[in-house]
């Protein structure tokens, strides 16, 4: 077990309450993973001041200089890699290649932001008289807040806290209760790495006293959320009287297609990584299948076949595809989800089932199901189940197969398998999502190109990640200068 403490203005730190909470591993419940402070809202308040405090001297620095703390706390990570992994499996379920390539993801983030601050700048313009300029600044917003989910737990902190550090801002985090370990860790990396005392502060314990904090506080001049679509929305409402900058990314529902040309042993291992990896707890996860009739039954045997043979288990256990859902009530949510499904007329083609025997009695596993004649009016094609449940939607064209899958209120991730090269064309114009996958699987994301949602999974504002990310942790000053005088 592990002991964790709060960082504000550079010093770990217990919750004023003296109170704690303990994590424990979903795959063993037995296990005590880490301990740590119940912080409220004196703990934000103080995290707040001190990230305030610390900003003029860290936003006075060059991008260059900020860059090079990012590139050695990328160089920390690195360095760290195998036991920051294995400490992600315990805490949060995920295989052990799972956990090692988000790791090796939030090492790659801070080497791409530590690279570009070589290029983080304003621009030039040409001016209609002579002896005249204008140009841009890129100018830092001040201490901005970050809520983290918990199904990525380092590779989402990264992804936040990079570009606005980066900026020159100064940071507040909230990482998930579930799973605070690896933000905390980020924080020591950088430390490690050269960054000031409070610039970065993380605050752990309950999100309500946090939420309220840094949505009333005139210091917090920007909020970034990744999370559920009812907290995000209660932050957006807080934070809207005072109209700072408000990102959030919130729920999914995606959808792969599948054509009556494309490769069907193709979509079914697309599918099959795509809602079945990471036990179906990613934001891009496939939740749902639309599949032209035509090839309804063969694509179903394969994508079964495949989930029958999915091998389920401790993450850190060899050879397995899929860990546990994070926690019991997830778990629970799962297994509702289907029973939902039947009782609406949806069958069961397989899987679905509570796992606990041998090593599996003591955590929160089932295996992977997969769902038939299912209708898209029915609760499980239109609402997040944020586990391994994939739902098959027969369609009789292609215009079917879009209108269904843009006949839901979320707009995350989708994905169409096809060998038509005009339909993909015509699929990535007409469909209502933030990110587009043809013949590749839904989930999975490039760290340095824009990523965000649309319609209800998101505020369709700012989007995150590569260099679309410093449009939201900085502003523009435009400046006209004279100089014939």
């Amino acid at each position: 077990m592990r002991t964790y403490q709060n960082l504000i203005g550079g010093q770990w730190s217990h919750a004023a309450s003296g109170r704690s909470f303990e994590t424990r591993n979903p795959a063993d419940q037995r296990e005590v993973v880490g301990l740590y402070p119940s912080s409220g809202t004196a703990e934000a308040a103080a995290a707040v001041a001190a990230a305030r405090d610390a900003f003029p001297k860290w936003s006075a620095q060059t991008p260059v200089a900020r860059g090079r703390i990012l590139s050695k706390a990328s160089q920390v990570l690195e360095s760290r890699k195998a036991e920051l992994a294995e400490l992600l499996t315990r805490e949060e379920g995920k295989t052990l290649a799972e956990a090692t390539g988000e790791v090796q993801r939030a090492i790659d983030i801070f080497r791409y932001y530590g690279g570009i601050s070589y290029t983080l700048g304003g621009q030039t313009f040409p001016h209609d008289l002579p002896g005249n300029l204008m140009f841009t600044r890129r100018e830092p917003l001040g201490v901005v807040a970050l809520v983290t989910p918990w199904n990525f737990p380092v590779a989402i902190p990264a992804w936040k806290a990079a570009p606005a550090l980066l900026c020159g801002n100064a940071v507040v985090l909230k990482p998930a209760s579930q799973a605070p370990a690896l933000a905390l860790e980020i924080a020591r990396a950088l430390m490690d790495a050269g960054l000031p005392p409070g610039v970065l502060n993380v605050v752990v314990g309950e999100g309500r006293p946090f939420g309220a904090e840094v949505a009333s506080n005139p210091a917090v001049q920007a909020l970034s959320f990744t999370g559920s679509h009812a907290v995000g929305t209660a932050l957006y409402q807080a934070v809207a009287p005072r109209r700072i900058r408000c990102q959030l990314e919130m729920g999914s529902k995606n959808p792969t297609l599948v054509l009556a040309d494309a490769d069907l042993d193709l979509a079914a291992r697309l599918v099959a990584i795509a809602g079945f990896g990471l036990t179906g707890q990613a934001c891009t996860a496939t939740s749902r299948v639309i599949v032209e009739r035509t090839v309804l039954a063969a694509f179903t045997d394969k994508l079964v076949g495949l989930a029958k043979a999915w091998k389920v288990g401790p993450g850190l256990a060899p050879g397995v595809q899929m860990g546990p859902a994070v926690n019991a009530a997830e778990l629970q949510g799962n297994l509702d989800a289907i029973a939902g499904a039947k009782a609406e007329g949806a069958d069961l083609l397989w899987g679905g089932a509570r796992l606990a025997d041998g090593d599996m009695a003591h955590g929160f596993f089932m295996q992977p199901a997969v769902l038939g004649s299912v209708t898209p009016s029915m609760r499980i094609a239109r609402e997040e189940v944020f586990g391994p449940v994939v739902a098959v939607i027969a369609v009789d064209s292609f215009d079917e197969a879009i209108a269904v899958a843009n006949g839901v209120d979320y707009g995350l991730s989708a994905s169409l398998v096809t060998r038509d090269f005009k339909k993909a064309m015509q699929y990535s114009e007409r469909i209502e999502a933030g990110v587009v996958k043809v013949n590749q699987i839904s989930t999975g994301l490039a760290l340095h190109v824009p990523f965000g949602g649309v319609k209800q999974s998101s505020t369709d504002t700012f989007r995150e990640q590569g260099g679309a990310a410093l449009d939201f942790y900085s502003r523009s000053k435009t400046v006209y200068l004279d100089w014939s005088a």
